[in-house]
Parts: C-alpha cells; sequence; structure tokens
C-alpha cells in the first residue's frame, strides 16, 4: 500500500488490509511457518507502522494479532 493522503484509514478489524500491507512490505521473507511463529510483540509494531494504519496500541488485542497473522497467511498462499 503506498502512502496516499486519499486512502482510507485501516483499524484494527481491517485484516485484509492489514495483511496485505505486511505482504507488501515484507514479500515472500516469510513462509507460513514463519507467519505464526512471529512473536506478537514484533507483529503489533510492524501493523502500527503500516501507512494509512489508524488503531492504536491500546486497541490492539490478541484476537486481533492472530486473525491479522491467519489473513497474512492467506496472502501469502495468494501469491505464491
Amino acid at each position: 500500500m503506498k502512502d496516499d493522503k486519499f486512502a482510507l484509514p485501516i483499524h484494527w478489524n481491517d485484516y485484509e488490509d492489514i495483511a496485505m500491507g505486511l505482504y507488501e512490505k515484507f514479500g515472500d521473507d516469510f513462509t507460513e511457518s514463519k507467519i505464526y511463529r512471529i512473536r506478537f510483540t514484533d507483529l503489533l509494531e510492524w501493523v502500527l507502522s503500516i501507512p494509512n494504519f489508524a488503531g492504536t496500541r491500546e486497541e490492539s488485542s490478541e484476537g486481533h494479532l492472530e486473525q491479522i497473522q491467519s489473513a497474512w497467511v492467506y496472502e501469502w498462499r495468494d501469491n505464491q
């Protein structure tokens, strides 16, 4: 995702948009098994750094991070 001033903000429940942003950032550096082994502390920081991400650290939850991991795996599979 490009840093576009006209892009809609991304929130914690926008799992697919977050997954696309992570895949664009990391590409094939992370395989399915590696994505599921990412520490949530690292994943949280990466999500917060996605352009147009409007969520806050305080709004995050373990459930959000688990959903993001799953969506990222599906995004990775779609690009294989």
